[in-house]
């Protein structure tokens, strides 16, 4: 093994969980100016739930997906600014995208994904499927 590279933040860690990181993350320099919004992932018994913090995109910006057991949170916009000068005008287009993807274990239902938009903020809620969700303690009484 090359020894600079054993330690190199450039290999994505194959320890990280099903929700870890993006596994492209690794391979861009943080002092890049990123379009990719932060994410929030917590677990309850009956499901899992994906905050994305998105302020200025709204509902119709986004695009979510599961295929293959990986979920895709995706966006493009474009964003028109028009400045009106003496004798001209001056036109620029801008394009603000992202994706982010996240491994859902078999454990989850993924016919009963749901999302839901409000104040900047997009939750994704994938519920557990029936079979594996936390059974309350039950005593057998012996006979």
């Amino acid at each position: 093994m090359i020894p600079m590279l054993r330690n190199s933040r450039f290999l994505p860690s194959f320890t990280d969980d099903f929700f870890g990181k993006d596994f492209m993350s690794d391979f861009f320099d943080s002092s890049v100016n990123k379009t990719i919004p932060e994410v929030n992932v917590l677990e309850n018994k009956d499901a899992f739930m994906i905050e994305v913090a998105a302020p200025g995109l709204e509902k119709k910006d986004f695009k979510i997906d599961v295929n293959n057991n990986v979920l895709t949170i995706s966006s493009e916009r474009e964003a028109k600014n028009v400045d009106e000068k003496k004798k001209y005008i001056r036109r620029e287009f801008s394009y603000s995208t992202f994706q982010r993807t996240f491994s859902l274990p078999e454990s989850v239902d993924q016919e009963k994904i749901r999302a839901n938009h409000k104040d900047g903020i997009l939750s994704i809620e994938i519920p557990k499927r029936d079979e594996v969700k936390e059974k309350p303690r039950k005593e057998i009484k012996i006979s």
